[in-house]
Order: structure tokens, then C-alpha cells, then sequence
């Protein structure tokens, strides 16, 4: 089973925390939701003998586009892939453009799944963030959108400069009075070149504090076990049978390809990112020709993949595979290499599989890359 990623690059406006490919300026819209379909096409003997599970539209901001754009480019992954009986079709969308008629002109069409970029319930965060949308909005929209559709995730985000942990629990404990079945958390993270990275250099915002967000990271995952949530990624917590199929298989190494400028596309031996520029993104597709990099992946690479997505997940690191696919001198560096956090009680091994403790969790990303080989090939 496979998937197909589609960006979306365009916002209504540009929030202070994201590094994201988009742009503000809509006028290329309906020149791009032709190169998307085009490329689409374009890319369809990639996919000959796959079967795809999940569509996902991401962004910038899919719920941008008009209900016929996103019909037309489901329309086109239908036409010139296979697709199983139900496919999981996710829209990113952002609580501004979900009025009544919005949700309900959506869950008409094929889309089943919406994940709501809802990142705060208070005013003040959502000011900080640059967020074009408001508390009223983002409740008003998910009240609407619950009776509408079943498999809804929204998007919260801690570790925000002077956020309290009771602050951080009102957050959570307001999103699940909404009786969603999925939240993605993520710690506010400054990127450069970003707005916050400059507002944090002149002194405007303080810069968040990584212990902060570990207390958060704590409290959410406890808040979250305890209603029924299974914490099956990183940042992400699901109910059973409620997981993103689409982030699992990223996660679990499936293939997938990437629509859009920006987008990355994944076949298990190389991965490819179209080019980061709206223009000449449809320019290259207008001509017929691919605006692709390839990189071809070593073993090497593939090995640190498999140890980063691995760790960050419910499913771990198999030791076994790590024998068979890479062989025994990956696997005794391995284990040598993760002896120090199996010590410190950050990493435990349990029937083969090679896990993060409940203390290792929001260090995984970290741990990963003392478990990374540089080169052995």
C-alpha cells in the first residue's frame, strides 16, 4: 500500500512559527491546481504496481482551495492510479474556512478525514502565532465539524513562551471535550528566517524553554493515556483505529509520492523534493518535465532513517531487521551505541524490538542521532 501527498502552497497569511513552502499571493491558484493534476498524471508508471491507501492534501492551506479543486484532484489520483475501496483522504484545514456550508459541502465528496490546524484555544497564543483565525472560530468549527465527520484530528501546539502548565492543561482538556478521536502536539519550534526567530532576536518574545516543553510533552501524554488515547508517535495520539494512516506509513517506510512544489516523494531506495518555488514549479510541469531532485539513498542513510522514524514510534526498531537488512556490523554498532541510554533507562530492548521508555520519549529525536552511523560505506 502506498500514498499520495499533495501541497497545497498557498495561505492567507504567513504564521510567525512556520518554515513551510507557501505563498500569500493566490494569483497562480488555478495555474496551479492544473500542474497538480498534471503532475499527477505525469507521475503515474511511478505507482504501476502499487495500490493507494491515503490521498492527503497538505500545505499552506489546503481548505484554501474551492470544494471543485480538491474534487477535481481526487478525481485525477482516481483516474490514473489504484486506489482502494476506501482510502483514507485527509484535508488539512484551517478553523477560518470551515463554516456550516464548508463541512458539509466536504463531507459530500470523497474527503474522510479533516485534521484542523486549531494550535490554541486562547487568544494570546493564537496573536503570538499570527494565526488568521480566532477562539470563537476554532470551536464554532469543530462543535460543526463532529457532526459532519467522523475521523477528525486537530493540531495543538506547547512549549509557547510563557505558557503555564495549567494554561497547557486547560488547552488540552478543551480539545477533549470535543470528543476527537486524533491530536497531533507539537513543541513550538523556532526555525530560522521565520518571524519569531526575528522576533526573539530583538528581544519581542522570549525564547521558549526546552524544559517547559518537556513539562508540557509530560503532561499531555499523561492527559491523553488517561482518555483512551494511545500514543503510537511522537506527536501524535490516536484512539484505536483512529491512527493516521497516512503519517504511519512515512513512519513505516511505504512509498509514497509527493504533488506539488516543495513536495517529497519516497519509493524505498531513493527520495526525490520537487523544486520550493510556486513559478517555476508550474513553468517545469507546463513543459513536461519534472521539477524533481533525486537523491539516491546508501544503506547507510536508510539505516539512520529507519533508527529515526523507528524510535519516535509505538513500533520501535526491530533488531532483527536491523541484522537482516544491514547486516551485523550495523547491528553490534547498534547496540553498542544504545547500551549508554539502555543504562540511563532511556531505551529498553523488549523481544527484539529496540523501544524509548516513557523518560526517553521527548529525547528520541536526540538519542536517534547518537544511534546514527556516519559512513560505512
Amino acid at each position: 500500500m502506498s500514498g499520495i501527498y499533495i501541497h497545497i502552497p498557498f495561505c492567507k497569511q504567513a504564521c510567525h512559527y512556520c518554515d513551510f513552502h507557501f505563498s500569500t499571493n493566490l494569483k497562480k491558484k488555478e495555474e496551479m491546481v492544473l500542474a497538480l493534476a498534471k503532475e499527477i498524471e505525469m507521475r503515474k508508471s511511478e505507482f504501476q504496481d502499487e495500490i493507494v491507501q491515503t490521498i492527503y492534501f497538505g500545505g499552506g492551506t489546503p481548505s484554501i482551495l474551492q470544494i471543485a479543486d480538491l474534487r477535481f484532484l481526487i478525481d485525477e489520483v482516481y483516474l490514473n492510479y489504484k486506489v482502494v475501496e476506501n482510502p483514507e483522504i485527509t484535508v488539512e484545514a484551517n478553523p477560518d474556512d470551515l463554516t456550516e456550508n464548508r463541512i458539509i459541502e466536504l463531507s459530500k465528496n470523497k474527503v474522510n478525514r479533516l485534521s484542523i490546524g486549531i494550535q490554541s484555544f486562547f487568544e494570546d497564543d493564537l496573536k503570538m502565532m499570527n494565526r488568521a483565525h480566532n477562539v470563537e472560530e476554532a470551536k464554532k468549527c469543530l462543535e460543526i465539524a463532529t457532526q459532519y465527520f467522523d475521523n477528525i484530528s486537530i493540531d495543538l501546539i506547547y512549549g509557547v513562551p510563557e505558557m503555564s502548565n495549567e494554561k497547557w492543561l486547560q488547552d488540552i482538556e478543551t480539545a477533549l471535550s470535543f470528543d476527537v478521536p486524533h491530536i497531533s502536539s507539537y513543541a513550538l519550534t523556532v526555525e530560522p528566517k521565520t518571524a519569531l526567530h526575528s522576533f526573539i532576536q530583538k528581544g519581542i518574545i522570549p525564547q521558549p524553554d526546552d524544559e517547559v516543553a518537556q513539562e508540557h510533552f509530560h503532561i499531555l501524554v499523561d492527559k491523553l493515556s488517561e482518555n483512551g488515547f494511545i500514543h503510537y508517535e511522537l506527536s501524535n495520539f490516536g484512539k484505536e483505529n483512529y491512527f493516521s494512516k497516512n503519517n504511519s506509513s512515512y513512519w513505516l517506510g511505504k512509498k509514497y509520492i509527493g504533488i506539488g512544489p516543495s513536495a517529497h516523494s519516497y519509493d524505498g531506495k531513493n527520495r526525490g523534493w520537487n523544486v520550493s518555488n510556486n513559478s517555476l514549479y508550474i513553468k517545469s510541469i507546463q513543459e513536461n518535465k519534472l521539477p524533481i531532485e533525486i537523491e539516491i539513498l546508501t544503506k547507510t542513510d536508510r539505516y539512520n532513517e529507519y533508527i529515526m522514524t523507528g524510535l519516535r514510534t509505538i513500533w520501535g526498531v526491530s533488531l532483527e531487521r536491523i541484522e537482516q537488512e544491514f547486516g551485523k556490523t550495523y547491528l553490534d554498532y547498534l547496540n553498542q551505541q544504545a547500551a549508554k541510554f539502555i543504562e540511563d533507562h532511556l531505551l529498553f530492548v523488549d523481544d527484539n524490538i529496540l523501544r524509548t521508555t516513557k523518560k526517553g520519549k521527548f529525547l528520541s529525536d536526540g538519542i536517534a542521532s547518537d544511534l546514527f552511523l556516519l559512513n560505512l560505506e
